[in-house]
């Protein structure tokens, strides 16, 4: 009778730990070595975790999800991956092929032989630090991947907490379309390169962003391989390679590169400023050609608007799946 009453009480404590987290949710709570991961029973069919215990955390989101259970507070209804906790040796990997927040909870994290957060999922991607919380993310050397925060999406940082970035590897932050802020609290205190890299375009829009030691630009904005847009109307789809600042504070110290680095143009409509605003460069590879124009490819003005007949002056010119800049004579 006693040994069956303690099965019963197992059973409870199981169900309980799996049913302990809100709808949408997957927490993920770092101790040491492991890490103790609940996915929300009304997801549990959506969500791998192929680490068991590893504080490696390893997590497949289904291709077919698509959103469920959408409320006003997550309208779309995506999945919402909550960090906590501590360890000098893990990490957080998830890939997937649909929108998703990762909510920071009070983590430190040290992955030393790659990025501590690596999202592979070509979604927009929001990382939000969680009020009144410190988070502290740090990288290891690992050439395949490009940042101590590696989103293969479009990155949101957002929130009233604070994170503090390391990146010993590459860039401490590097999202493969374009990147956004609003009012958390960023540091990144170390980079090998950028301390932030993105493509498409940058737009800070609040909070207190703090640069240091790159060992090469502070923000470097890139254009993507796609087709270059110009600005469009609330950036939507927009592939401009530009850099917006309309609120916030942006500190950018000690780079062996420029302070800001653009495909695009630099736009400041807010904020305040803290580093050398003529230190920047909007052009990575400019080449003095003549006849140019006559030549095949398409062109565009530093703000991404096509030219149909370009005479003189500095052009972005995409020609044989390659984008540089050129003047014209």
């Amino acid at each position: 009778m006693k040994k069956h009453l303690l099965t019963i009480a197992a059973f409870i404590v199981c169900t309980l730990s799996a049913n302990a987290v809100d709808n949408n949710t997957v927490e993920i709570i770092y101790n040491g070595t492991t890490a103790t991961v609940t996915v929300a029973s009304n997801i549990s069919s959506y969500v791998t975790v192929e680490s068991g215990t590893s504080s490696h955390v390893k997590i497949i989101q289904d291709a077919s999800f698509a959103g469920v259970n959408k409320t006003a507070d997550n309208e779309d209804g995506e999945i919402i991956y909550t960090l906590s906790g501590s360890s000098t040796d893990g990490e957080f990997y998830m890939e997937g092929a649909y929108k998703c927040v990762v909510e920071l909870n009070g983590v430190t994290l040290t992955n030393p032989s790659g990025p501590a957060i690596n999202v592979q999922d070509g979604k927009r991607i929001e990382v939000n630090a969680k009020k009144n919380t410190t988070n502290t993310i740090t990288d290891g050397t690992n050439e395949d991947y490009n940042g101590c925060l590696h989103c293969k999406g479009h990155l949101k940082l957002k929130g009233k907490g604070t994170l503090n970035v390391v990146g010993n590897s590459k860039h401490g932050i590097y999202s493969k379309e374009y990147m956004e802020v609003k009012n958390l609290t960023l540091n990144v205190t170390a980079a090998q390169k950028d301390a932030i890299h993105c493509k498409e375009y940058f737009l800070m829009e609040g909070g207190t962003v703090t640069l240091s030691n790159a060992g090469d630009d502070g923000i470097h904005v890139e254009l993507s391989n796609n087709d270059i847009t110009g600005i469009t109307t609330d950036h939507e789809d927009e592939n401009s390679g530009n850099f917006y600042m309309t609120a916030g504070t942006l500190t950018i110290s000690n780079y062996a590169g420029k302070a800001i680095k653009t495909d695009g143009t630099i736009s400041y409509s807010g904020g305040t400023q803290n580093f050398d605003t003529t230190d920047t460069e909007t052009s990575t590879d400019i080449s003095h050609t003549k006849h140019i124009a006559n030549a095949a490819g398409s062109f565009f003005d530093l703000s991404g608007r096509e030219v149909a007949s370009p005479t003189r002056g500095l052009f972005i010119i995409r020609k044989n799946g390659k984008t540089f800049k050129s003047v014209i004579r």
